[in-house]
């Protein structure tokens, strides 16, 4: 992989916006490091928070999501321009949102929190959906951020009803001949009436189009989406599905989720709220979503369980750790970040481990589950299908690695939890945030940590390590820093 100016400007950049912080690979921890390093600083306004970031491979420019504001910036951190989304008049309950029709909800002043920012190389404009308006997206040109269109006419133009940033999750799935699809996963917040779980969506051509972001595919009985049904929520009444990262990969979308499932302890009749931490995938080309898998996945160490998903992000295995993983450089490697336990999601122990999961074993484990179920053995298993409890349905076919799936035994959970490979494990200052690439055949890995530190290891050799102190975390960042590094 050849170095590019802009490579540090990417990693940094999209560890701190993930979460602050870091905390070393090793199995070990040495004492801090303390070197002089040159950094870049960018501030916002005043209170104006940091949501989201992509970096445009082919320039190197930032888009970065605010409170309120998209910037346009160089990769050393100068604006180039800016767009103003918000504040605007608005109340959460007004559904279809105001500038449709006449809300009677008490209007305030509302700011727009940016909770997706997607490039669409394709067509050279940024998706950005916010907070107002039932989650409306703004299509703007990547030259100046000029406004090319925002659909807001329609119910299929309410992305999401959640205010909080991380609460959105797009995935562009890209052809040449036709127009490119969105794949959208969010949170319902008890909505599961206005917003579906996950969906496709029409990416056309032109950004004013009547159909931009319709379903892929809608009739009377089925539709390019996935609901969660109403009656899960008699049952866990604050149900959702929480989105944590989401990729594509060969024929498949996936994403890495959080959600809430009613467990009985060991020797115990009565059930606890836990949240189990699992993997979501589907087939590109399924308009019916019949291909729809999830299996919990999760890492143990030491007798230690750590179940809860903190941050994840897709890299390849590079050709020094695939000789150690007993794989091919080019496979894909999840590189994941868990807390410990189970039963709390806002709060987290500050014990974390940092994972790795060979995406084929996640894939084999998927297509052992389909045979077995379409040889009618066991249920449907989903949590937020066990007021039903749907039994496998029997069929005589052959599941190859790119089954997706049938008009049955669908939508289907795995039971069986995935472990993923720990690397190390850090019991004090909570890892919050990873990315990973590869440079010259090794795996370089970041990882963030709660108290705003930055670690870095090659290859998992255990000779090479520099540590970085990038300032404390906050919830919401509001600055970012940029190493300058002449090497690279």
């Amino acid at each position: 992989m050849k170095a590019m100016p802009w490579n540090w400007t990417c990693l940094l950049s999209h560890l701190l916006m993930v979460g602050m912080g870091s905390s070393t690979l090793l199995p070990r921890q040495p004492p801090p490091v303390s070197h002089k390093r040159s950094f870049v600083t960018f501030r916002g306004e005043p209170a104006e928070g940091f949501n989201h970031l992509v970096v445009d491979e082919r320039t190197g420019h930032i888009y970065l999501g605010a409170v309120n504001r998209i910037y346009k910036l160089s990769s050393d951190l100068k604006v180039l321009v800016t767009h103003q989304t918000g504040p605007d008049e608005d109340n959460p309950k007004c559904y279809p949102p105001r500038i449709v029709q006449t809300c009677n909800e008490p209007l305030t002043t509302t700011n727009n929190v940016n909770k997706m920012l997607l490039i669409d190389y394709k067509e050279n404009r940024l998706i950005a959906c916010g907070s107002l308006y039932q989650g409306i997206c703004k299509l703007l040109r990547l030259e100046d951020l000029f406004k090319l269109g925002e659909p807001f006419h329609k119910k299929e133009h309410y992305l999401s009803g959640v205010n909080e940033s991380g609460s959105v999750f797009g995935v562009i799935v890209s052809y040449s001949n036709l127009d490119d699809k969105l794949f959208i996963a969010t949170a319902v917040d008890g909505k599961p009436e206005y917003f579906p779980t996950i969906s496709s969506r029409k990416l056309t051509k032109n950004s004013e189009a009547d159909g931009m972001f319709a379903y892929v595919f809608h009739d009377e009985f089925v539709a390019s989406m996935i609901k969660i049904p109403s009656d899960t929520f008699t049952v866990i009444p604050d149900f959702d599905i929480y989105y944590v990262y989401g990729f594509s990969s060969g024929n498949f979308v996936y994403f890495l989720t959080l959600q809430p499932e009613m467990v009985s302890p060991p020797g115990s009749t009565t059930k606890e709220q836990v949240y189990t931490s699992k993997l979501v995938r589907l087939c590109k080309e399924d308009t019916a979503f019949n291909s729809y898998v999830e299996v919990p996945i999760g890492c143990e160490r030491s007798g230690v369980e750590y179940r809860l998903l903190q941050a994840a992000y897709l890299s390849k295995a590079g050709a020094v750790l695939a000789r150690t993983l007993g794989v091919r450089p080019e496979d894909d490697l999840l590189f994941t970040v868990f807390s410990k336990g189970q039963k709390r999601k806002m709060k987290s122990l500050d014990e974390s481990a940092l994972c790795i999961f060979i995406l084929k074993q996640i894939n084999d484990r998927i297509k052992e589950r389909l045979q077995s179920c379409y040889r009618g053995e066991g249920t449907l298993d989903l949590a937020w299908l066990k007021v039903k409890d749907i039994p496998c349905s029997s069929a005589l076919l052959t599941i190859d690695d790119n089954f997706c799936g049938l008009d049955m035994n669908a939508p289907l959970g795995v039971s069986e939890m995935v472990r993923g490979i720990p690397v190390f494990t850090e019991d004090r200052d909570r890892m919050t945030s990873v990315i990973a690439y590869v440079y010259k055949n090794h795996s370089l890995a970041f990882v963030g940590t709660k108290s705003g530190k930055l670690k870095k290891e090659q290859s998992w050799d255990h000779e090479e390590q520099d540590v970085i102190s990038l300032g404390a975390g906050f919830p919401e960042v509001d600055q970012l820093w940029i190493e300058v590094d002449p090497k690279h």
